[in-house]
């Protein structure tokens, strides 16, 4: 599953890379997402198999905030370029004269850059908040990773203002993007419904179609890990839920991208053909 997923994810990547077709804003953010899926798993799941392979599961409190850290800034990472990603087919259906002057690579890569910068801040929110609580000796965490809720739930005593940062944190830098994605699939839908022609509303829900997909697939096993979490106290059910939110979401959205996209299949066999 692992392999998959980082060898889907890279080959999307080198497709766009290679094809000049594919210089376009939407697949240039394609690609730094699938950059971020490949860190979003890479960040548990080796660690989980060589803990399998080993029969061991320690990991030393440095090793823990290491992870915790890499895993909140590429979740962070994937929710703001799904966002970004959102604003991209808001402004190529709803305003498509304006769309090479307002997507220009200068606004592209500031947006990446502010990406990166909220989820480097946000991590080491996290990270500022968790070193100042206080935990036994030998602590079992149960998960396979270092969830930072777990790890809340795990303090010798709570900090009420550290859990009043982190929800407002999460409301903040979680809520937002949703928020934005909300708003222009809102009014891509109303601009796409004003369309007289079939054929024109089908060609302007198709170019946000896999997007749509996968923003459904991200935010729908988010939702699920904190349902599970909530009302069932189960660490089993919690740790099987994350494994879809880490591993499996990461894995389908290559997937979800080549079978629904002409132009990554038609890069894809190029860049096959090239190799071969």
């Amino acid at each position: 599953m692992y392999l998959v997923t980082v060898l889907g994810n890279m080959l999307i990547i080198l497709s766009v890379s290679s094809d000049s077709h594919l210089h376009t804003p939407m697949y240039f953010f394609l690609s730094n997402l699938s950059l971020a899926d490949i860190g979003f798993t890479s960040t548990t799941i080796p660690k989980m198999i060589v803990d399998i392979q080993t029969h061991s599961r320690v990991i030393t409190y440095v090793g823990c905030l290491t992870q915790m850290f890499i895993f909140v800034f590429f979740g962070c990472l994937d929710n703001l370029l799904l966002a970004v990603m959102a604003y991209d087919r808001f402004v190529a259906i709803c305003h498509p004269l304006y769309y090479p002057v307002i997507m220009n690579p200068q606004l592209c890569g500031l947006m990446i850059l502010v990406s990166l910068f909220i989820s480097l801040l946000v991590s080491q929110l996290h990270i500022l908040i968790v070193s100042q609580l206080t935990f036994f000796t030998d602590v079992e965490i149960p998960h396979f990773f270092c969830d930072p809720s777990q790890l809340f739930n795990l303090a010798c005593f709570e900090i009420p203002t550290s859990n009043i940062l982190i929800y407002f944190a999460a409301a903040i830098f979680g809520g937002v993007p949703a928020s934005g994605i909300i708003f222009s699939y809102y009014k891509i839908v109303s601009s796409t419904l004003r369309v007289s022609s079939t054929g024109g509303k089908y060609r302007a829900f198709s170019t946000c179609g896999s997007h749509l997909s996968v923003v459904c697939l991200f935010y729908g096993t988010g939702l699920g890990v904190y349902l599970s979490s909530a009302v069932s106290h189960s660490p089993r059910k919690g740790a099987v839920a994350s494994v879809i939110y880490t591993a499996v979401t990461p894995m389908l959205n290559p997937f979800i991208y080549s079978l629904r996209n002409r132009d990554i299949k038609r890069a894809m066999q190029r860049l096959l053909n090239r190799t071969a």
